[in-house]
C-alpha cells in the first residue's frame, strides 16, 4: 500500500482523506504538477517549481513550502513506495470552506497532497508505434495556461478520441491548432524545422517542452515557434508530442491520415533520445 503525503503528514493511501468542503472538488480550485522519475529520481524538478511558482500566483495561492522542503517530500515519498520508475503527483487547492464563491480570507491553510505511481517511462508502447490522433475544438476556459485541476473537457476529449479508436486529440481554436488534451503539439515540416505554438493563455507552458526546445537550438536544428493548422500538421514530414511523462511520442496519423509513411519520424526518434539522455543527466 502507498505512503502518501498530506498536509504535513505520511499516512497510508487508504487513511487519507479530504473534506468534502475542500474547495478543489467543489470548484476545481487548485493547481498540480506531475514530476517524472527515472532510476528512483526526479526529472527536470527546477522546471517543475518554476511553473508550480508561477500557477500558484496566477491563483493567489500563497504555498507554505519552499523549493528545498517540496523536493524533500517528493524524495521522501519515492524512498518510503520505493519507486524507481514513474511520477510524483502533487495538488495544492485553496482549502476548506463551507460553499462561497468568494476565496477565503488571505492566510488560510491550504490542502497539499501528493502521491506516487509507477509507469513505464522509457520502454513506452506508444513511444515504438507512434500515437494516432483526432482534432476537436478546444473548449477549454480562457487561461489553459495554469496547471489547474479543471480538466473536465481534456477528459472528454480523450474519451472521445478513444471512442473513435484513437489515442489522443489535438485541439483547435480559431483554425489553428493549440495544444493536445494533456501535451503540448509539435511537427517538423518537410524542410526540416521544428515547430510548435508560441505560448499564450491558451496552452500550457510545457517543462518538456521547454527542454525540448532548448536541446534543439543546442544542436543547430531550426526552430520555428508560431502557429498551424491541422492539416499542416497531417502534411508535416513528421508529428509529436510532449509531456513530463510521455517525454516524446510520435504521432502517426492525424484524423485517419498518416503522417508521411505513418511511421515514427528519425528526427522524432532523435529528439526523444536527445530528451532521454537530457533527463538522466539532471536528475536530483
Amino acid at each position: 500500500m502507498r505512503s502518501v503525503y498530506l498536509n504535513g503528514a505520511f499516512v497510508a493511501e487508504n487513511e487519507a482523506s479530504i473534506s468534502i468542503f475542500d474547495r478543489g472538488f467543489m470548484f476545481a480550485d487548485g493547481i498540480y504538477e506531475v514530476t517524472a522519475v527515472l532510476q528512483g529520481k526526479l526529472v527536470d524538478f527546477d522546471l517543475h517549481t518554476a511553473r508550480l511558482a508561477r500557477s500558484l500566483r496566477e491563483m493567489s495561492l500563497e504555498l507554505p513550502l519552499d523549493a528545498a522542503q517540496l523536493l524533500a517530500i517528493h524524495r521522501e515519498l519515492i524512498e518510503r513506495n520505493q519507486l524507481t520508475e514513474g511520477l510524483v503527483y502533487m495538488q495544492v487547492t485553496r482549502g476548506v470552506e463551507d460553499r462561497n464563491f468568494f476565496y477565503p480570507p488571505a492566510g488560510s491553510p491550504l490542502t497539499v497532497v501528493l502521491y506516487t505511481q509507477a509507469k513505464t517511462v522509457l520502454d513506452s508502447p506508444l513511444a515504438k508505434r507512434g500515437m494516432n490522433i483526432i482534432g476537436l475544438p478546444d473548449l477549454r476556459w480562457g487561461r489553459s495556461d495554469i496547471k489547474t485541476t479543471q480538466l473536465l473537457y481534456a477528459c472528454m476529449a480523450k474519451e472521445q478520441a478513444r471512442a473513435q479508436g484513437a489515442d489522443d486529440a489535438w485541439l483547435v481554436k480559431d483554425g489553428w491548432v493549440t495544444e493536445g488534451t494533456s501535451n503540448n503539439a509539435f511537427i517538423i515540416t518537410r524542410d526540416g524545422a521544428v515547430v510548435t505554438r508560441e505560448l499564450s493563455r491558451a496552452l500550457l507552458p510545457g517543462t518538456t517542452r521547454a527542454a525540448l526546445i532548448e536541446l534543439v537550438k543546442e544542436h543547430d536544428l531550426r526552430f520555428e515557434e508560431r502557429a498551424y493548422t491541422l492539416e499542416e500538421a497531417a502534411n508535416a514530414a513528421e508529428a509529436f508530442i510532449t509531456s513530463s511523462t510521455s517525454f516524446i511520442y510520435p504521432v502517426v496519423s492525424i484524423d485517419g491520415q498518416l503522417v508521411a509513411d505513418g511511421k515514427p519520424g528519425k528526427l522524432t526518434q532523435r529528439l526523444r533520445q536527445l530528451y532521454i539522455d537530457h533527463a538522466l543527466a539532471v536528475l536530483v
